[in-house]
């Protein structure tokens, strides 16, 4: 039983924090009401960290996808080229293992596995693709292959 009331109808899973309120679910006792608290832990973790944050920019250069993969070591992650230039970035960011005597007040970070897929143009040079990690952001590079100008040949007129 709360001992702080709550705007929200919510409970208080300490009073001594004023943003620890319970999940409060406006549709609750609805028949159609599947609420986020019966969602599996395992499950919304997973959602939560299923599609990792990507940038792609083109330069005149090159394709650069840019995705922030915070605490994450390069060897958990994989980039791959598949056949019909698909570029894949996966990996898993595992959950940190609980013991007995620990006692946790909130668990905000999000774990589990990720995959990004993305078709590249047909300008790229598939066998140069580069990637690189540092500082949590992982960086793959695609150069692209130079454009062929049209060859433009000057005609004499005659009289």
């Amino acid at each position: 039983m709360s001992l702080i009331p709550s705007f929200f109808g919510g409970r208080r899973s300490n009073i001594f924090d004023p943003f620890s309120l319970d999940l409060w679910d406006p549709f609750e006792g609805f028949p159609f009401s599947r609420t986020v608290a019966n969602t599996p832990t395992s499950a919304r973790e997973t959602a939560a960290f299923a599609s990792a944050r990507i940038d792609w920019k083109e330069t005149p250069e090159s394709h650069v996808f840019k995705v922030d993969l915070p605490g994450i070591k390069k060897e958990e992650v994989k980039v791959e080229v598949e056949e019909g230039r698909v570029l894949q970035i996966s990996g898993e960011r595992s959950r940190e293992e609980e013991e007995n005597n620990d006692k946790w007040h909130r668990m905000e970070r999000s774990s589990g596995k990720f995959l990004r897929r993305f078709r590249l143009p047909e300008n790229t040079k598939m066998e140069e693709i580069k990637a690189a990690m540092e500082n949590g952001v992982l960086t793959v590079t695609v150069p692209k292959m130079e454009e062929k100008k049209p060859e433009v040949k000057a005609i004499d007129i005659s009289c």
